[in-house]
């Protein structure tokens, strides 16, 4: 009798050890919780901004003309006539005839449109062609472009169907050269940001608990766009048509704040 006491009183000691043992670590894992919940609700969102001022590295030039006559011969002649000019202008002003291409000449029979008042047309066809200027030499082609005049007075009207009435386009291709530093410096002037949020704060600035690169957006020098904004990105027209380009990049990151 007295062994099944000695027995039953062993196991509930070792059952009361466990059981403290338990509720010990079970009130450091709730502690650790609660402590990682109040950590969570202390965060700073900030925004850091990378700013590049670009020289486009690429120019694309179209110059579209056409020419009108009733007889296809002659018509093909004159457009013949228009290219060999302006092909002639471009060597004069520095452009290489590897940096042209010359697409092919198209003809439209205005008789034959049926959807089209071709009573009214002066002339029954219309032929036009399209020289394509692409280079890396992009103030060649944009001092070329000043001076089109010339062919103005030797008969030769440029249409620019293309690209809105801008037929010159500038490209920067350099893009993901500059992205890596960019994002550093983003990243950087967004810690200082935090950095001043959390001394005012009586805080200092932790780790990152979330961060999101933004979108890189390139847009013409003088856009006027506000330094902050982070509209996204604009590659079209507005930034085709600008020779200098401002690259920018907007960082949102949230840092833990830290007593």
């Amino acid at each position: 009798m007295n062994g099944t006491n000695r027995i039953n009183r062993g196991e509930m000691t070792i059952l009361g050890c466990l059981l403290a043992i338990g509720l010990v670590a079970g009130g450091w894992a709730l502690g650790a919780q609660i402590k990682a919940v109040r950590l969570g609700d202390r965060y700073v969102t900030v925004r850091g901004l990378a700013e590049r001022t670009v020289k486009s590295d690429l120019a694309i030039w179209t110059l579209d003309y056409k020419e009108a006559g009733d007889d296809l011969p002659s018509l093909y002649s004159k457009i013949e006539g228009d290219r060999k000019i302006i092909l002639q202008f471009l060597t004069e002003q520095g452009i290489q005839s590897s940096e042209t291409e010359i697409g092919i000449v198209g003809v439209v029979d205005t008789q034959a449109n049926e959807y089209g008042n071709s009573q009214n047309a002066a002339h029954r066809y219309i032929a036009e062609q399209q020289i394509i200027v692409r280079t890396n030499r992009v103030d060649q082609v944009a001092a070329a472009a000043q001076k089109t005049d010339a062919l103005v007075r030797q008969g030769i009207a440029l249409t620019h169907r293309d690209f809105g009435g801008a037929g010159l386009v500038y490209k920067f291709t350099g893009l993901n050269g500059i992205k890596p530093d960019m994002i550093t410096e983003a990243t950087r002037n967004a810690r200082t940001a935090a950095e001043r949020f959390a001394t005012d704060a009586g805080s200092s600035v932790g780790t990152i608990r979330q961060a999101t690169q933004g979108v890189f957006s390139i847009r013409p020098a003088d856009s006027g766009v506000p330094a902050d904004s982070d509209n996204g990105p604009s590659f079209g027209n507005d930034s085709d048509s600008s020779l200098m380009k401002t690259v920018r990049v907007v960082t949102e990151v949230e840092y833990y704040l830290e007593k």
